[in-house]
């Protein structure tokens, strides 16, 4: 059952460390392409269901790069544009077998912090199914700002459903101030929203999930999925509470890119009309594969890999 699912950020270009070292000390990269809601289409499009990726890249190398990864994942590139005169951001990873990579960026007046209000002008919204944001790109730049509130308020009026994770990148914003108010804002405005509990501390005050889900209902969001980690997943919603253990991984190869998994699970399930329970449970086995995988989003399972992987792990559930 292919749904049509919006999304809009900034793909950026990636050099993984093939050692264990310093970033000031390693020699030898590979190449991908990274970014949180590039990781979320390539896992959604797995899935079986279309992806549009409304972005902009440089016509550079890089962004090259990121629309042939587009093409070979059947990610929608109709509406990424190629910017002649702004360059595609990139990041750096080191590799680790503890704990999560350093990262650095070198994203400040790329081609995606340009995107503007004026780039959404003969968007059809009502063509998509559901629209999908991060807290990322209202981050870089107070033109993408709008951009994202414009996206946003559009999805609202036409009734397709938003899903929103945080994900914040506290050293993209001008302020930690403006960067509570401006997702907070957007979490109230969305129907599913997807907070770790570390944000919570930052966004609301508090790592308890149940504090955290009441916090976001209250302002009007339609369901809160708190990540608790590697114990799992716990939903709130105006009519109940439930928990969802972690699927235990074979191994922990990196740890980036689990969040996107998780939501691309949650967002595939509710719109292929799962329950709740069943949507996040599926959200939770795919963070469990990706970060099983050096990449962040080359583990991402087709359907096939993804019941192979549910039918061979255990995992239990629990009520609040």
């Amino acid at each position: 059952m292919e749904k049509r699912i919006l999304t809009a950020g900034e793909p950026m270009g990636l050099f993984i460390a093939q050692e264990e070292a310093r970033l000031e000390n390693v020699r030898h990269f590979s190449t991908s392409v990274a970014g949180a809601e590039f990781n979320v289409a390539v896992g959604l499009t797995r899935l079986g269901h279309k992806v549009g990726y409304l972005s902009k890249v440089g016509n550079d190398p890089f962004g090259r790069q990121i629309v042939n990864c587009m093409n070979e994942n059947g990610i929608d590139t109709s509406l990424t544009k190629i910017d002649p005169d702004n360059r595609t951001g990139f990041m750096l990873k080191s590799k680790t077998s503890q704990g999560d990579p350093d990262i650095y960026y070198y994203r400040k007046g790329s081609a995606a912090s340009t995107l503007s209000p004026e780039d959404l002008t003969g968007l059809d919204i009502t063509a998509w199914d559901a629209l999908h944001l991060t807290g990322i790109l209202p981050a870089v730049s107070e033109m993408a700002r709008a951009a994202v509130f414009e996206l946003i308020r559009a999805a609202k009026a036409a009734g397709i459903p938003v899903f929103f994770d945080p994900n914040l990148r506290p050293q993209l914003w001008p302020s930690q101030e403006m960067m509570v108010k401006t997702i907070n804002e957007l979490a109230s405005m969305a129907d599913y929203v997807l907070p770790g509990e570390n944000e919570g501390k930052t966004l609301c005050g508090s790592a308890d999930p149940e504090t955290i889900g009441n916090f976001y209902l209250s302002l009007g969001s339609g369901a809160v999925i708190v990540k608790t980690g590697a114990s799992g997943a716990d939903t709130y919603t105006k009519t109940g509470s439930f928990h969802t253990d972690a699927y235990p991984p074979d191994q922990i190869v990196d740890t980036v890119g689990a969040g996107d998994g998780f939501a691309a699970g949650v967002i595939s399930g509710v719109m292929e009309g799962l329950s709740m329970e069943e949507a996040v449970q599926r959200g939770s086995a795919i963070g469990t594969i990706q970060i099983m995988h050096v990449s962040d989003n080359e583990g991402l399972p087709t359907r096939e890999e993804l019941n192979r992987f549910m039918n061979t792990h255990r995992q239990g559930g629990k009520r609040v």
